[in-house]
């Protein structure tokens, strides 16, 4: 493949046929979709509602549900990266942005604009590596027939859903946001990382090194849609640096009906646990130094009711995609770049995505009252963002690095952040280059693990 390749047939990245077909449209969609509908995930859908067949120039491959092997856990805790070996057909910067502006998201073209003499993409050819257990298909296919929206406490939640992606053939934006929220990652993972906060004047300060249990009661297996009761993610999050920050943790238990969700905090200082009053939306979060939002954790987080949500189309976009390579320098510094990540272990593809615009809602507050999301048709994991301020300016650029690893299996992020272009600092999260768990499976948690009497026992000052 060449670039000449990706060039061709730009003016028709948008595909429209799937968008005619599905019946795009902005409104709260009550019905789930019938079963001829459904049927599509035995043939021209993957098991969870992406496109089997690739591009029309070959620049995105079939999808084959062939698993990826070399991307698992060694003995030294590291994943290695399945194409390794493979060179960048091409890169994009500021010098030839304009022949594949069609394919860049707006939030990309601007930090290259904003840093033209460091900031670049180095495009590979596209493997779509992203498969789950057959748990999961089974799962999404009773989903597609079963689940609706209703309202909830916090604005529309899956109904009737369980163990699979809730709306593998979508019909409005708020749909393809909950198939992000509910995304395949595994049932129970632990790892350790670090989150590193740059600050306006070009210096990386470490804003937390921290060990993390999550659990998703929601792909629990067993289950099922009458039985689930609504609790979907839990985390822990113990913090063992800055030394300044240490024995801090952080507990949350997300529910499907956000205003159920609950998130504590332990304060060393005061020695006891505090369950945070506004955890969600455009509150700075606490171990971001307050760079990110609690609703730009792995690009959107939290409730859906600020915003009317538009499923715009399907486009072929440039994203970043098994990212594994970021993982091959054995220092952080050497994953930071200058005012971003170093480009050269940043691996990009094109992928179809489903572009997704929030806007808010009369009446509502929000820093960012506008914004686009760019979800992989594959994994239905939101890789970036375009979020707009007042002003109607491009301000910030969330964005996360899905990984292969074939021990899940699965194709998910672990390292995400968040670009300010206005103020030019930013946040990093999930770097785990200096660590020994980056992402390891884990057998069932218990429950009790994810409460604030558990935190409160973990305490060491």
């Amino acid at each position: 493949m060449t670039s000449n390749q990706f060039k061709a047939g730009a003016g028709a990245a948008v595909t429209m046929a799937m968008a005619v077909a599905i019946g795009f449209c902005s409104s709260l969609a009550n019905a789930a979709v019938s079963a001829d509908e459904a049927a599509q995930l035995k043939s021209g859908l993957t098991p969870v509602g992406a496109e089997r067949a690739g591009n029309k120039d070959g620049t995105i491959p079939a999808w084959t549900d062939a698993p990826t092997t070399g991307a698992t856990l060694n003995a030294a805790g590291r994943r290695a990266d399945p194409f390794g070996v493979e060179k960048p057909l091409f890169s994009i910067n500021a010098k030839n942005m304009a022949q594949y502006a069609e394919r860049l998201s707006d939030g990309t073209k601007a930090l290259i604009q904003k840093y033209p003499d460091t900031f670049r993409i180095d495009v590979y050819p596209t493997h779509r590596t992203a498969i789950a257990p057959q748990s999961v298909y089974d799962n999404t296919l009773k989903n597609a027939t079963n689940a609706k929206l209703v309202d909830g406490g916090a604005g529309p939640m899956p109904q009737g859903a369980y163990g699979g992606i809730p709306f593998p053939i979508p019909k409005s934006g708020i749909e393809v946001m909950w198939n992000h929220k509910l995304n395949w990652r595994g049932e129970a993972w632990y790892w350790e990382f670090k989150g590193y906060q740059l600050t306006s004047d070009g210096q990386w300060i470490l804003s937390g090194d921290t060990a993390n249990d999550h659990s998703m009661p929601y792909y629990a297996p067993g289950g099922s849609a009458e039985k689930f009761g609504g609790e979907y993610w839990l985390v822990r999050s113990l913090t063992k640096g800055p030394a300044i920050r240490a024995g801090e943790a952080i507990t949350g238990r997300l529910n499907m009906d956000e205003s159920k969700s609950a998130t504590w905090v332990y304060l060393t200082g005061q020695r006891r646990v505090r369950k945070l009053p506004n955890s969600c939306c455009d509150t700075p979060t606490p171990f971001s130094a307050g760079i990110t939002t609690f609703d730009e954790v792995e690009v959107f987080n939290g409730r859906l009711d600020r915003f009317d949500w538009k499923l715009v189309g399907k486009k072929e976009v440039f994203i970043p995609y098994n990212t594994n390579r970021t993982f091959s320098p054995l220092k952080d510094s050497d994953l930071l770049g200058a005012r971003h990540l170093n480009p050269d272990h940043v691996r990009w593809e094109l992928h179809r995505v489903w572009v997704v615009d929030a806007t808010l809602k009369a009446g509502q507050r929000h820093t960012s009252p506008k914004s686009r999301y760019y979800v992989d048709e594959d994994t239905w994991q939101a890789v970036t963002a375009d979020r707009f301020d007042a002003n109607g300016q491009l301000a910030r650029v969330p964005f996360g690095l899905p990984i292969v690893m074939s021990d899940v299996p699965a194709t998910s992020l672990v390292t995400w952040g968040v670009y300010d272009l206005t103020a030019g600092s930013s946040y990093i999260n999930g770097i785990v280059n200096e660590r020994r768990a980056a992402y390891k499976p884990m057998p069932a948690y218990k429950d009790a693990v994810f409460t604030p009497d558990a935190m409160s026992g973990d305490g060491v000052r």
